[in-house]
């Protein structure tokens, strides 16, 4: 599992804030040549992230490129020119306003002519699906079977949003008058489903107010709490509890490895299917749920605190 507890949006067109990027503690960084980037600096913005990839600096982050929407006419000069000239340190492709499953597949194919051509190994550049509009939400199970290269489904609240008629101008926040709950939890879930059917990852989308990280983490520990694994940042100052948010906290991660140690040795020592761990009944259900908080620590970084101790030892 890679680890995108915060997904740093930076503009192809800016080296000044590329280069300040490669020093932020962000797990993923995408280059972006979409919407940051002004139609008549698309050219040079390609050129720039080329050169950025190529320099190197990145220090174990993700290196994501973020292309044009598929139906206009920049996206596959994208794609060429990005993969032909910085494939070998680029790790995935995002592709916005993702409607169909065939969106994803052109991708894959083009991305495949150009592994074969370069004589890059042929699928090692995954994609990141972005879905940012009802058509994008109403076909999600298919487009997220797509592609064997997809590594994540990436939720776009601002198109979103403007896609429905949703009465706000905050992205990110609850439209006026929605008073009985969270006006994003079906949309949530319904990413996060098809993602965890699919073995994706599931990425929340922006929060724009970028000066209030106390209203940034709030709506973080939202997704977070239903199990996405990550979140978009477009400031520095919301990185740091991104990466707080989306990583399990030091006793859960303990827990969770002592759950699969205990589990392990009770099930192939003792030949049970069910056990305790200290007062607390485990089984392969609890096995299942603690490897879930044990992956995302091990991707945080965490260290384990605490060693089991088989009973009688």
């Amino acid at each position: 599992m890679r680890s995108r507890r915060s997904t740093l949006a930076v503009p192809g067109s800016n080296p000044r804030f590329i280069e300040k990027a490669r020093g932020l503690p962000a797990d993923e960084v995408f280059l972006d040549l979409e919407d940051a980037v002004a139609p008549s600096a698309k050219e040079a913005a390609r050129k720039n992230v080329v050169a950025a990839l190529n320099e190197g600096g990145w220090d174990g982050k993700i290196r994501v490129v973020r292309v044009n929407d598929l139906r206009t006419h920049w996206t596959y000069r994208d794609v060429i020119e990005v993969v032909e000239g910085a494939g070998a340190n680029l790790d995935c492709v995002m592709l916005p306003k993702v409607q169909e499953p065939g969106d994803v597949r052109w991708l894959d194919r083009l991305l495949t002519q150009i592994e074969t051509t370069m004589g890059y190994e042929v699928g090692r550049i995954g994609i990141e699906a972005q879905i940012e509009d009802a058509r994008g939400m109403t076909d999600i199970d298919a487009i997220a079977a797509s592609s064997p290269r997809l590594e994540t489904l990436v939720f776009g609240p601002g198109d979103f949003m403007a896609s429905i008629n949703m009465k706000t101008l905050t992205v990110g926040e609850q439209p006026p008058g929605y008073t009985e709950g969270d006006a994003y939890h079906y949309i949530l879930m319904r990413i996060l489903l098809a993602a965890r059917a699919h073995g994706l990852q599931a990425i929340d989308g922006p929060y724009f107010n970028v000066r209030d990280v106390e209203a940034f983490t709030r709506v973080a520990r939202r997704s977070a709490a239903l199990g996405f694994d990550g979140k978009w940042v477009l400031h520095p100052s919301q990185i740091e509890a991104a990466n707080e948010v989306f990583s399990p906290d030091q006793d859960d991660y303990d827990h969770a490895e002592l759950i699969l140690d205990a589990y392990e040795y009770h099930t192939t020592v003792e030949g049970r299917g069910a056990a305790t761990l200290g007062d607390e009944m485990i089984d392969e259900a609890s096995r299942k749920m603690a490897l879930v908080i044990a992956a995302k620590g091990r991707a945080a970084g965490l260290r384990r605190t605490k060693s089991f101790q088989p009973p009688g030892n």
